[in-house]
């Protein structure tokens, strides 16, 4: 009862936070996500053994120049190659026996899955000259709903286990339960948020229900390889910042492209 109480605690002051952040200004919520992957970054460092700080000075130049400087569309399209691309290869990672072996690979997963994920994350709302507050909070409730429906529904019918040598507690039904209470979610807030429409909405979802729990494996993974249960300690209940942003990260660059992808059919 403790442990639940003390993550029910931890889980409502981290969307308090959230929620400030989003509502107060953006600046507010750019600050916070870089402060955020700084956090996850300090934290992959550790999982994966990265020597030196020389990745914290990338990201951080990385995130001024994206967030503040740099409106090259072509640019930003570069950034977005390569954090799929990193994303992608974290993917052929997942599902092989091949390990992170060299600084140089280390250094650039940390950079372009993390740090791209975070930049992608933090450059989302920004549409047509606005911040889109509801559109990201719509977000962050899609990938709230799948993580709550798919841990509920895996708890009370779940057998079949989806990768059980990575992350032995998902099951299938979990999995499925998830994504279908998410098509729900976003289907409401089709509703409310008028940037995105009904249809891309679902197809949104989609992409961050598939692309987040992908993410949320490939951490997993990362962790089985360190051989810890956690990525740090720092949310009580919880475990690090990265277990809780690990899905978000993942599926960024993949909402941001799909974004985009709606901006130019529409």
């Amino acid at each position: 009862m403790t442990e639940l109480l003390r993550r029910l605690l931890t889980g409502v002051v981290y969307v308090i936070l959230l929620l400030s952040a989003v509502f107060l200004s953006s600046d507010a919520f750019d600050f916070l996500f870089m402060v955020f992957g700084l956090a996850c970054l300090y934290e992959y460092k550790k999982l994966v053994g990265l020597r030196g700080y020389h990745v914290f000075a990338a990201y951080l130049g990385l995130w001024w120049l994206f967030i503040y400087i740099i409106r090259d569309e072509v640019l930003i399209n570069v950034l977005m190659f390569l954090s799929i691309t990193v994303n992608i290869a974290l993917i052929y990672f997942l599902f092989s026996r091949k390990k992170i072996y060299h600084a140089y690979e280390k250094f650039l997963v940390g950079l372009f899955y993390i740090g791209g994920g975070c930049i992608f994350l933090t450059m989302i709302p920004y549409k047509n000259d606005a911040f889109a507050k509801l559109l990201i909070m719509g977000i962050f409730i899609l990938i709230w709903v799948n993580d709550s429906f798919a841990y509920l529904v895996g708890k009370s019918i779940g057998k079949r286990k989806l990768f059980p040598s990575v992350s032995p507690k998902k099951t299938i039904e979990g999995t499925i339960g998830g994504f279908i209470f998410t098509m729900i979610a976003a289907y409401i807030m089709a509703h409310y948020e008028p940037i995105v429409k009904p249809t891309q909405w679902i197809i949104l979802a989609a992409v961050i229900v598939i692309m987040g729990s992908v993410g949320d494996l490939v951490e997993s993974k990362l962790k089985r390889e360190a051989g810890v249960k956690d990525s740090g300690a720092i949310l009580p209940g919880h475990g690090g910042m990265l277990d809780r942003l690990d899905s978000l990260i993942f599926a960024a660059p993949f909402a941001y492209l799909t974004l985009n992808i709606f901006t130019y059919v529409s």
